[in-house]
């Protein structure tokens, strides 16, 4: 067969007979023919610099035409003698991607200077914030399925059966025809603009696998319910990126590992999740708790939901960190009681939410400890909390006033967040017991902090999330010092409120030796009572085989000082 490859600017192709359109003609190829080939693989390629017009320049598109033909033919169907439909095959596509490209006007408040491209700001004043800009990648294949399936129309799974094409007349299929593009990263792509005079295009021609083509098939096809729009698309192609270039780069055993440790890490990510939930569900006591601390991650997490919102964040992170806040807010429940004062209403419509901590946690020792640790807080918090503030209004940019409570806050929050977990380490110094933390939900975010160690050296990360890792690093490593130097003690309360005493256990009574038919005061009592609730006694007649009431025989008269003993 013969294979022809045309580029042009129009989406369905007809100028055969221009030169110019030609980009590649390779003849005498062989169905599934895998030895061929410079490098025996059965794989060609050709490379030229393609001149493009002013319209492509200005966001217009470019297309290629690829025909096979069995060898004789030609794929015009002008030229009749040449041209035969049952024996030419041909597919077509843009090769030109358009991506958003986003401008984000961020100044310093203070002096209403920036650092961005001027050009970049001419830019999006004509044309705004979001701008739709075609871009090109110099490399693309085409893949030719080497396979012999008896498929029939219809019955064709998708995603292949938008790459299947049938004779409407015969009922048999083309040579399916493939299109690769799937190992081109999103950061090779670059703009193309009026400073481009002519484009690099280096087109590949191999036979693929059934398997193969099913594998890259599934991974580029979209869902036709694109109901979220194309901004998750884009985002999670810029994600698949970094799987790609771990797949390409990264030596196979490291890979293997990071396989696996990403598995465990989803793992003990759910236990966590689930000990959690189970043990603020369960808990009746609020000994030993801070309950502050939990005020505190509730405005934390509310702090992060806003800054991701605020930044246009990926969608399914903005979906988890929104249930995260859900979670904590149903912590509040569990800490205090919580009512509705439908008396005193909200602007007179809502009901007003009041506040008031359990008696569990008024009673005991934990509140004063709470509130003490918490004062000693605030002294070193709100100095550190200024100074980054000021920091942060000096030296960086920002979108505005809004924009900059955020990223200051956030960034606060990423950099000196380990002082919200010191009020609980300081209830456990004063109270002497780590028993009523909850260990296995701990346990199994310290072991995916350590998971989150080795991401964070194996692999690029920002350099808060690292101080992140280490910052909960430390804290774990003094809970657990903690744990050790506070043994255990049978006397103190536990995370249920029990102890390992029973406060209902009773010293014995001692036995004093009687006479035989002697009564102790315990026995008189217990025969007292007996008289008292039982006037008659049931007995059995062996003789008759029936039973009969009999009363008690009457006691003798007590003597006048046995009488005052009683």
């Amino acid at each position: 067969m013969n294979l022809h490859v045309y580029i042009s600017e129009h989406e369905h192709f007809t100028d055969f007979n221009a030169t110019s359109a030609l980009f590649w003609e390779q003849h005498d190829l062989v169905y599934g023919d895998w030895t061929s080939g410079e490098n025996s693989d059965g794989c060609y390629e050709h490379f030229a610099e393609l001149d493009i017009s002013q319209s492509v320049q200005q966001n217009g598109s470019i297309y290629i035409h690829v025909y096979f033909t069995k060898s004789g033919f030609h794929p015009d169907p002008r030229q009749k003698a040449l041209y035969r439909r049952l024996a030419t095959v041909h597919m077509s596509r843009m090769i030109n991607k358009y991506k958003r490209r986003r401008f984000q006007k961020t100044k310093n408040l203070l002096t209403g200077e920036t650092e961005a491209d001027p050009e970049m700001i001419k830019r999006a004043e004509d044309y705004g914030p979001v701008e739709v800009i075609s871009h090109w990648h110099p490399n693309i294949t085409i893949n030719i399925v080497d396979d012999h399936t008896p498929w029939v129309k219809g019955s064709v799974p998708p995603p292949l059966d938008q790459y299947v094409k049938f004779d409407a007349v015969s009922g048999d299929y083309y040579p399916i025809i493939y299109f690769n593009d799937y190992w081109n990263l999103q950061k090779d792509y670059y703009p193309i603009n009026e400073s481009l005079a002519s484009l690099p295009l280096r087109v590949s021609f191999c036979p693929l696998s059934l398997w193969r083509w099913q594998l890259y098939a599934a991974q580029s096809t979209k869902s036709p319910w694109n109901f979220l729009g194309d901004e998750l698309y884009e985002q999670s192609d810029e994600e698949q990126d970094s799987v790609k270039v771990a797949l390409l780069e990264t030596n196979p055993y490291l890979l293997a590992l990071t396989i696996i440790v990403s598995i465990i890490h989803s793992v003990f990510e759910f236990l966590a999740f689930k000990n959690d939930i189970q043990f603020w569900n369960s808990r009746q006591s609020l000994e030993g708790l801070s309950v502050r601390s939990v005020f505190f991650g509730v405005f934390q997490s509310f702090v992060v939901l806003l800054y991701i919102l605020d930044n246009e964040t990926n969608f399914v992170v903005q979906v988890s960190v929104f249930i995260g806040v859900l979670i904590d807010l149903w912590k509040i429940t569990k800490v205090m009681d919580v009512r509705l004062d439908r008396e005193h209403r909200v602007a007179g419509i809502l009901p007003r939410p009041t506040f008031k901590d359990k008696s569990t946690y008024i009673e005991s020792s934990t509140k004063v400890y709470d509130d003490m640790a918490f004062r000693y807080l605030s002294w070193i918090l709100f100095p550190l909390l200024g100074c980054y503030a000021v920091y942060s209004l000096l030296y960086l940019e920002h979108k505005g006033w809004y924009s900059w409570v955020l990223s200051m806050l956030y960034g606060f929050l990423l950099t000196f967040g380990f002082i919200t977990m010191t009020p609980q380490l300081f209830i456990n110094y004063k109270l002497k017991s780590v028993a009523h933390l909850p260990w296995r939900m701990l346990t199994y975010k310290a072991l995916n902090t350590f998971i989150d160690d080795l991401f964070a050296f194996v692999i690029k990360m920002p350099v808060m999330y690292r101080i992140g890792c280490l910052r909960d690093d430390v804290v774990f490593f003094i809970y657990l010092y903690q744990r050790w130097i506070y043994r255990v003690d049978p006397t103190r309360v536990n995370e249920f409120g029990m102890s390992g005493e029973d406060p209902t256990t009773a010293a014995p009574v001692a036995e004093a030796p009687t006479a035989a038919g002697a009564l102790t005061p315990a026995t008189t009592t217990t025969a007292a009572a007996a008289r008292e609730e039982a006037p008659a006694s049931l007995s059995a007649n062996p003789t008759q085989g029936t039973t009969s009431v009999s009363e008690p025989p009457e006691a003798p008269p007590k003597p006048a000082d046995d009488k005052k003993k009683d």
